[in-house]
């Protein structure tokens, strides 16, 4: 025998809003004779009362003078004026409607064998089609339950009911709701789920997919599966947003009856996680942050042990369902927690076990968030063990090791779990503790990993990591291309007009024409493939960062690295140039093309969204960097003998024009303790205001090429300038001809031809 189901009648509201007429003429007013008999634990005293709509009460001839202790569980025996027998089981803390507020069953004071008489009165109800089909739903689980196979129609039923819940549909013509309230139309859906729970269909369906009868248990389990159907013909996206709560009572249901195992429970776990990631889900429109972190984390709890057991295996292997339901359910419980404490992350006094004070869903969440984590450091002890088996040759192709692959669900958990640490101080110090004691697997995993925008997390610790897993972690930010040539965005251009062909190209072209990737051809030559596309690259870059553009100037130190030009506004043109600039820039770094330029520091940092110090204008205005520096190094009497103002004189096509640095600032003199910020001021004007347009548009240009433009500051930011040196420009170094020599491999040539002879020449 299963659990029985009854006991959730508890926790349903007492009374069911009905409508009048979706019932018999004859139940329209019942009144019921109930028979109280006590479970185990002690017993009611007698006492005598009469019942009516407001209330209830009991009938007898003897009267006790004392009063027992209340008993754990109460069984009602309600008669009904049908002569049928419904039993109703209630614990002594229950409460009752029609009592006083917060009055419970025991304050009744009843004795065994009772005899109460009922009288109750049926509300009406905006949504009578609703309760109507939610009804007939539940007598339908309720006689295929008996073994008839009258319960084959209920999928269809299901799918009327959620049809209905759709206030455009036209099964709501007789709502009397939505016919003519519109402000009303969106609790429309919310109103006809919770009808459906209160109708107790969804405990209906749950008993009859625990049925003996195999047909039964069919009808029920595609019934259920309605829900979590991902047909909007069967479940329009409105309707799915707000069935949270539907999803919860089976899965709540399904759990305690056929357990954590079954395929349906399964199935409804995994939906119920999904919708609660949804923009605008709901999960009851009363409930408070608490109420639904306590709802769903004995769910994430379930998926932690699922995820443990799975990295504590000989494979370390986790399920990618598993994975997912694991990042959804921690999503929704940091959001809960986030709105209950909004300020932050809880100080480490809140969720020790011995804290009286806090809920304990705060140290369970707490507890699981570090039993992964130590199980997450098990694992990167044992690759760490496998990596340092290999030789440093295989090591340094680690990217084709097969192996690695499959362990990349490690770092979709320390995903999560940095997820989390937001919440927990000791859980974002203990996790870079781990990834510090295992920089080399770690590094090995991201250099492994494919196009994934969710690690850029790993932007806080890219001091652990080494230049080809941050090259790796930022390409990622790209675009898959398209290995299929149909896709690739075609072009043919005449050499003697590469610039102006090639601005047209690529500046019309949509961001996501340019995604796929490049098929370049020049006009009246038959070469094509890789090595064209990475000349083209190399051709049109020196032509943009060329002096004669006037779009940017070489620094006077380091004439491969070129900052803007201020003057370049004169030109409205130039604007479009520098989405164009933009854009081949991005272009070159997604085709791992190195075209023999890099940014200045200037650039750089405005582009990673970070500000600009005194220290990072040395390469690109040497002139500016040595006035600032003397400024910092005078004394009082020399500032003010040199008149400064918080402004700045500028020069363009022959006119002079004075800029102040801020609201009145040419009536504001520089002097000893304020000169530093007057020093800030300056340069901002100079590298970031004076040139705005032309750098949000550079900037553009570059997110445009990103599979999200939102990203650009965090691919920026996972980078040391260093490191978008050696993938714009390459490296400096000289190649050693020799290490090359002994490296090569030879197909279809002997290491002593003459061709090869020549080559090495």
């Amino acid at each position: 025998d299963g659990p029985d189901l009854s006991m959730y009648r508890r926790h349903a509201k007492r009374r069911r809003e009905a409508p009048d007429h979706a019932l018999p003429a004859s139940s329209k007013a019942p009144v019921m004779t109930t028979t109280t008999h006590d479970g185990p634990g002690g017993a009611f005293s007698s006492s005598s009362s009469s019942g009516g709509a407001a209330g209830a009460s009991s009938s007898s001839s003897s009267a006790a003078a004392f009063y027992a202790p209340p008993p754990r569980r109460l069984h009602f025996f309600v008669r009904a004026t049908d002569s049928k027998t419904i039993a109703i089981h209630a614990a002594a803390d229950d409460t009752v409607a029609a009592l006083q507020p917060e009055a419970t069953v025991a304050s009744l004071g009843l004795a065994p064998d009772s005899t109460l008489q009922l009288a109750a009165r049926l509300r009406s109800t905006p949504h009578p089609k609703a309760w109507q089909l939610a009804s007939h739903i539940a007598a339908t689980a309720a006689s295929g339950d008996a073994g008839t196979d009258s319960a084959h129609t209920l999928d269809d039923l299901v799918k009327e009911y959620i049809a209905c819940c759709d206030p455009g549909s036209q099964h709501n013509r007789n709502d009397r709701r939505a016919k003519g309230d519109t402000g009303s139309t969106d609790r429309h859906a919310e109103d006809y789920l919770d009808i459906f729970l209160q109708s107790g269909a969804a405990i209906a369906l749950v008993r009859l997919y625990l049925s003996d009868f195999s047909f039964s248990r069919s009808y029920a389990e595609r019934a259920i599966r309605c829900f979590l159907s991902t047909d909007p013909a069967t479940l329009p996206p409105n309707v799915m947003l707000v069935t949270a709560p539907v999803l919860l009572e089976f899965c709540r249901l399904l759990a305690l009856t056929a357990g954590n195992k079954d395929s349906l429970y399964k199935s409804c776990r995994y939906t119920l996680a999904s919708v609660l990631c949804l923009p605008l889900s709901v999960l009851g429109a009363s409930k408070s942050p608490t109420k639904v972190i306590e709802q769903v984390l004995p769910f994430a709890r379930e998926i932690v042990e699922l995820v443990l057991n799975g990295l504590g295996s000989e494979t370390m292997l986790v399920p990618r369902t598993d994975l997912e339901e694991l990042s959804n359910f921690f999503k929704v419980l940091r959001q809960q927690v986030l709105l209950w404490m909004p300020d932050g992350s809880m100080p480490k006094n809140m969720y020790s076990r011995e804290c009286k004070r806090t809920d304990t869903w705060v140290w369970e969440l707490h507890e699981m968030s570090m039993n992964l984590l130590k199980r997450v450091d098990e694992c990167l002890k044992r690759l760490e063990m496998d990596l340092s088996s290999l030789s440093s040759d295989t090591r340094g192709v680690i990217e084709n090791q097969p192996i690695w692959v499959t362990r990349l669900h490690i770092l979709a958990i320390l995903t999560e779990l940095d997820f989390i640490s937001g919440i927990f101080e000791d859980v974002a110090h203990n996790l870079r503790f781990v990834l510090l004691a295992h920089k080399a697997p770690l590094n090995a995993l991201v250099r492994c990993s494919k196009r994934n925008e969710h690690l850029h997390w790993l932007k806080k610790h890219k001091d652990l990591l080494c230049f080809e897993a941050r090259r790796n972690l930022v390409l990622m930010l790209f675009s898959e291309g398209k290995d299929d040539y149909g896709e690739l965005h075609e072009m043919l251009i005449d050499r003697s007009r590469l610039l102006d062909e090639s601005f047209e190209y690529i500046t019309q072209a949509k961001p996501s024409e340019l995604h796929s990737g490049l098929f370049m051809e020049f006009k009246n030559e038959e070469a094509t493939g890789p090595g064209v596309l990475r000349e083209w690259f190399c051709m049109v870059s020196q032509a943009l960062f060329s002096p004669q553009q006037v779009l940017f100037l070489p620094c006077p130190n380091d004439q491969r690295r070129f900052y803007l030009n201020g003057t370049s506004v004169v030109d409205p043109l130039h604007l479009k140039y520098f989405v164009f600039s933009g854009r081949v820039i991005g272009l070159a770094l997604m085709h791992k093309v190195q075209v023999g330029i890099v940014l200045d520091r200037t650039l750089f940092l405005y582009l990673a969204g970070r500000s600009i110090t005194l220290e990072d204008i040395s390469a690109a205005d040497p002139f500016t960097y040595a006035s600032c520096k003397r400024i910092l190094e005078m004394g009082a009497a020399e500032i003010d003998d040199l008149t400064l103002t918080f402004s700045r004189d500028v020069h363009t096509l022959g006119s002079r024009k004075t800029i102040e640095l801020c609201k009145g600032g040419q009536d504001i003199s520089v002097n000893i303790s304020n000169r530093e910020h007057y020093i800030d001021l300056l340069i901002k004007n100079i590298f970031v205001d004076s040139i705005s347009d032309q750098l949000a548009n550079f900037a553009k240009g570059f997110g445009d090429i990103l599979a999200n433009p939102k990203l650009r500051e965090v691919f920026f930011g996972c980078l040391d300038l260093e490191d978008f040196d050696r993938m714009l420009g390459g490296s400096n170094n000289t190649i050693n001809l020799k290490d090359w020599r002994s490296h090569t491999q030879y197909n279809g040539y002997k290491e002593k031809d003459r061709h090869v002879n020549w080559f090495w020449k």
